[in-house]
C-alpha cells in the first residue's frame, strides 16, 4: 500500500482510486487536458474508476462528440476479453448494440506511459449508474416511479435475452454495471454547458510534504470523479448494460466466477457448475433493487450457510439434490 502520510493532506487523497495502483503495470497517470491517440481524444473530467481501470470524460475531435475513455491498467487482461465479447455481440446484431440496451464500443487503441502500455477503450458517454441513482433515492426515503422501474426492468430483460441468444452469458449483471443513457449530455455544445450538468472538475495537486519530487508513474493532480448532483433525467433515459469482462460462451463455462458475496447464485454454493441461469438470478436481484433500494440478502456473517438460510426464508425450500 502507498504511504499517503508523506503527501500534503487532501480531501481527495482517500476518496479516489488508491495511489498504490499507480505503479509499473498499474494505472496510467492522467492530467486534465491530456490528449490520446495522436490528439484525437482530450480528457476533460473523471467519470470514475474500477479495479483495473480509470474512466474519463473526453472530447472526440474527429467524431465531434463526448465519449467515455476507459484506460486499463497495463497488466490487465480484461480489455481483450471485454472487446472480444462486445464484438461477438455486435456480430449478432444488425441494428447495433444500442437497440438491445447494451453499451456501444466506439473505438480502441493503446497508449504508452510511465507505468507501461495501456489498452484504451472508447465508449458512448453514459449518465450515472442505476446503483447511484437508486441509492440516492433510497437515502431520502424516495423511490423510482413505477413506470420507470417497469421500463428499466423490461430493457434489462431484453438485453439479457439478446446476450443469451448470442450464446453468451454476461456473468456480472448488477446495478453498478447498468447506467442511464445521457441524451442531455450528448446535446451539450460546449464544455461550459456540459459542466452545468455534471459539475466542473475538482482538482487538488499531489505533492510530498518534504518537497521531494513524486516517484515516477504518479499523477501530478488528484481529480474528483463526477458526482451527478444535477442529474434529473432518469424518467426520460434508457439504460445500458456494461461490464463485459466476465462474459463467457455458453457451454464453455469457466471453472469459477467472481461474485459479490451477497449476489452469489445458489448453484455456485452447492455445486461446481453454473450456466446462463446465473444471469437470470442476477437480473432478479437487480429488479428487486430497482423497486426497494436494497438487496434481498445480506452476507452479514461471512458464511454461505447464513446466505442460504435467507434464500430459503425468501423463496422456498432447496431443491432435493441440494438438501
Amino acid at each position: 500500500m502507498e504511504d499517503v502520510s508523506v503527501y500534503h493532506p487532501s480531501n481527495l487523497l482517500y476518496a479516489q482510486e488508491p495511489l498504490s495502483r499507480y505503479r509499473q503495470g498499474g494505472c496510467h497517470p492522467v492530467t486534465l487536458g491530456d490528449a490520446f491517440d495522436d490528439g484525437r481524444y482530450t480528457v476533460l473530467h473523471k467519470l470514475g474508476w474500477g479495479s483495473y481501470s480509470t474512466v474519463w470524460l473526453a472530447r472526440d475531435k474527429r467524431g465531434n462528440r463526448w465519449v467515455a475513455l476507459k484506460i486499463m491498467s497495463a497488466e490487465s487482461t480484461e480489455k481483450s476479453r471485454e472487446i472480444c465479447n462486445l464484438l461477438a455481440l455486435s456480430n449478432s446484431s444488425q441494428e447495433g448494440l444500442a437497440a438491445h440496451y447494451i453499451v456501444q464500443l466506439l473505438d480502441e487503441f493503446t497508449h504508452d506511459g510511465p507505468n507501461g502500455t495501456h489498452e484504451c477503450l472508447v465508449f458512448e458517454l453514459l449518465g450515472p449508474t442505476v446503483a447511484f441513482i437508486v441509492e440516492e433515492f433510497h437515502a431520502t426515503s424516495e423511490k423510482l416511479e413505477p413506470e420507470v422501474i417497469l421500463r428499466m426492468s423490461g430493457q434489462l430483460l431484453q438485453a439479457t435475452a439478446f446476450i443469451h441468444g448470442a450464446r453468451l452469458v454476461h456473468g456480472d449483471i448488477n446495478s453498478r454495471n447498468i447506467a442511464f443513457t445521457s441524451g442531455s449530455l450528448s446535446r451539450c455544445a460546449s464544455e461550459e454547458s456540459l459542466f452545468k450538468i455534471i459539475g466542473s472538475p475538482k482538482i487538488e495537486p499531489l505533492a510530498r510534504i518534504d518537497g521531494a519530487p513524486l516517484r515516477p508513474g504518479l499523477p501530478k493532480e488528484l481529480v474528483k470523479a463526477v458526482e451527478w448532483d444535477n442529474w434529473i433525467d432518469e424518467d426520460e433515459e434508457n439504460i445500458r448494460l456494461l461490464g463485459f469482462s466476465q462474459t463467457f460462451t455458453q457451454g464453455a463455462e469457466p471453472e469459477r466466477i467472481d461474485q459479490p458475496s451477497d449476489l452469489k447464485a445458489p448453484e455456485t454454493i452447492f455445486t461446481d457448475r453454473f450456466d446462463y441461469r446465473l444471469d437470470l438470478w442476477r437480473v432478479g436481484f437487480a429488479i428487486y433493487f430497482f423497486v426497494f433500494g436494497v438487496m434481498p440478502f445480506q452476507y452479514t456473517f461471512g458464511v454461505d450457510s447464513d446466505l442460504v438460510d435467507q434464500m430459503i426464508n425468501f423463496v422456498e425450500d432447496l431443491p432435493a439434490e441440494w438438501e
